[in-house]
């Protein structure tokens, strides 16, 4: 077997991994490391779980000077999830050099964005329509940026950002080093990379933990107007812990969310024409096991990598055999068996038959007789019912005080996720998070403050311990 040690990485590097308790690289890390080291452009076809942000982070630390003021690295996500999930990573990579990477993203205040770029950032992690505001307004310089990471390229094609980052492209070096991450490679993000890349190494590696060998795969076939129902009666045979149900379209992801609601289901939708501060509050409450069903667009449900999701239902049919893998693969981890159930209307059956033929599987047709073991009656109610806090009133919030701030490395995101972990509350009943030099405030509904700040209260974040206290009225 292959270390660390062996790819390359300098001692400080490996003295980092091992706090962070890596003990041996994934492919992508194995086959990657060496070729940026080595100064080389890298495409790499990857998907989430992989790997990929040791797999560039490395290197990319390995190169940075933190004595020099200037922004040396620029990695560019899709969303503000990623940008913040990279951002940590990079910094837990970098702790033993004094590297700490700054995240800039929509949905946060962008003075407090700038004040961080103007005390010196090496690092630059962002979101592309953060970051080209801020090269709009002088904050951002790139001139000096030898190192330049496209994180989920793909995403940023179904988002439509592909002009916005050729545009952010051409203020950076053109001798600098790029490496270009995609879950898939459509033949524009394959343009992109011919226009902007110097004779790449393509890197593929499949994501152990998207495997479909674990899931078992069924299909319902049904007419348009009856597929809601065929859904409900799906969920009730099934009795899924958690499910995912994948739509293709924003607008079909509300109309079906709003359906299940109204049918007593606990339920949420996630798509891209929500808030920022409610995609995260959603996010936030799937993970922690307080919802049971999600409706997903694809786009919106990158980057989910929940171990409990034991059902995916594909109310749309894929658009090709990798969203279907790509789907699917978010049941079934880590040694647990998944059951995938895809609705196909009746113009539909070649579609499914060129996913079983060129995803290489067998889909079996779904019938009641098939489902899993009746829960116990105590459980049904449960499974079912919508959430207390499902509904917010308009009443009271009281704001919280927390010792911490940017000065302790305390980011919006850390705060809200504390909360959410140690508290119990849904993300989207924090409100107005603000993250100051030396302390943090957020709101939360009256009624939970005390609760809130005495669960909070002693906890660590990023090595800081916060005091948390509710304000005076």
């Amino acid at each position: 077997m292959t270390t660390f040690a062996e790819l390359g990485l300098s001692e400080a590097q490996l003295e980092a991994l091992r706090d962070v308790g890596y003990e041996s690289p994934s492919p992508i890390q194995e086959q990657t490391i060496p070729l940026l080291l080595q100064g080389r452009d890298v495409m790499g076809q990857a998907q989430t779980g992989t790997g990929k942000t040791a797999a560039f982070g490395l290197p990319m630390i390995e190169q940075i000077d933190p004595a020099d003021p200037e922004v040396q690295a620029l990695v560019l996500t899709p969303t503000r999830e990623l940008c913040i999930q990279v951002t940590q990573a990079l910094r837990a990579y970098g702790a033993r050099k004094g590297i700490n990477p700054v995240a800039i993203f929509g949905g946060a205040p962008i003075r407090d964005q700038q004040a961080y770029l103007k005390q010196g950032a090496a690092i630059v992690v962002g979101t592309v329509g953060r970051v080209l505001d801020l090269i709009s307004r002088h904050s951002l310089m790139l001139q000096s940026c030898r190192y330049l990471v496209l994180d989920e390229a793909d995403e940023m094609l179904d988002l439509g950002f592909l002009e916005d980052v050729e545009k952010i492209l051409g203020y950076t070096p053109n001798g600098r080093q790029t490496a270009l991450f995609s879950a898939t490679m459509p033949a524009e993000i394959r343009g992109l990379a011919e226009r902007h890349l110097y004779d790449p190494v393509t890197v593929k590696v499949e994501a152990a933990t998207l495997t479909i060998d674990t899931v078992e795969q069924f299909y319902l076939e049904t007419k348009p107007a009856e597929k809601v129902d065929a859904l409900v009666r799906v969920m009730d045979a099934e009795r899924p812990g958690q499910a995912i149900v994948f739509v293709r379209t924003k607008i079909r992801c509300e109309q079906l969310y709003k359906r299940l609601r109204d049918k007593g289901m606990n339920v949420k939708a996630l798509h891209g024409d929500m808030s920022q501060g409610s995609r995260d509050g959603v996010m936030l409450a799937f993970k922690a096991g307080r919802v049971q069903v999600l409706v997903a667009t694809d786009v919106a449900a990158r980057g989910l990598d929940i171990s409990t999701v034991t059902h995916i239902v594909n109310f749309d049919v894929p658009t090709s055999p990798d969203v279907y893998v790509h789907r699917i693969g978010r049941t079934g981890r880590y040694g647990d068996t998944g059951r995938a159930i895809t609705f196909v209307e009746p113009r539909q059956r070649r579609d499914l038959e060129a996913i079983e033929r060129h995803a290489k599987t067998k889909i079996s047709p779904w019938a009641e007789g098939a489902r899993v073991p009746p829960a116990p009656a105590e459980e049904r109610p449960h499974r079912h019912r919508k959430p207390h806090d499902d509904v917010v009133a308009n009443g009271d919030f009281r704001k919280l005080i927390a010792n911490g701030g940017r000065a302790a490395g305390i980011v919006e995101a850390d705060l809200v996720h504390a909360v959410a972990s140690h508290a119990g509350l849904d993300g989207e009943h924090i409100r107005n998070v603000r993250v100051l030099e030396r302390f943090a405030m957020l709101e939360v509904p009256a009624s939970d403050a005390e609760r809130v700040a005495a669960a909070v209260d002693g906890t660590a974040v990023n090595g800081h311990t916060l005091r948390v206290e509710p304000a005076r009225p």
